[in-house]
């Protein structure tokens, strides 16, 4: 049986505004910087071993992947499809938006400039078959949007579930298959 690890990347400002980050590329706080390495500890401490770290583009996953790696020794490289989704008109306004939370429910809309849920979620589960065909154990550091789909990947949610699923910080999720 192998398994996969999912980390979300550490706070940011727009995290502490409420705002929402999408593909735009917002750095880490001093605090994210702290729950990085702390999760690199936490990852040895709790005894994980991968061959590698996948990491999205963005600066924020980016710097916590490279953290994490430091403290673990596990090699980590850029994989783009870890980007997370491009929300479009969305970007920098507030999570809990009223508009923002009515469009989420329409799967195939493209935010007025973005990426659909359906876009992300192909790439994503590209990624994820490639992952699980191999007998590599990998970390995937990337955003909540993605968490969101791979937790699709591995187990049914409904749409509802699937709009309120919710990673904190620098969470270590893990998937068996």
């Amino acid at each position: 049986m192998g398994c996969v690890y999912f980390v979300r990347h550490g706070q940011t400002v727009w995290n502490v505004e409420n705002k929402i980050c999408g593909a735009t590329d917002i750095e880490l706080t001093e605090l994210g910087h702290e729950q990085a390495i702390e999760t690199g500890k936490r990852i040895i401490s709790l005894g994980i071993t991968a061959d590698e770290i996948l990491y999205s583009p963005l600066i924020r996953a980016k710097d916590t992947a490279l953290h994490i790696s430091e403290i673990t020794g596990i090699p980590a490289r850029e994989e783009v499809r870890l980007k997370e989704q491009n929300f479009g008109k969305f970007e920098s306004t507030p999570r809990d938006g009223r508009q923002f939370r009515k469009a989420k429910e329409h799967f195939l809309s493209r935010y007025d400039g973005g990426e659909s849920m359906f876009q992300m979620a192909q790439r994503i589960y590209n990624l994820l078959d490639e992952v699980t065909a191999s007998d590599k154990t990998y970390i995937l550091v990337a955003h909540n949007g993605i968490a969101r789909v791979v937790n699709s990947y591995f187990y049914d949610m409904t749409n509802k579930e699937y709009a309120m699923f919710g990673v904190k910080n620098c969470a270590i999720l893990q998937y068996d298959f």
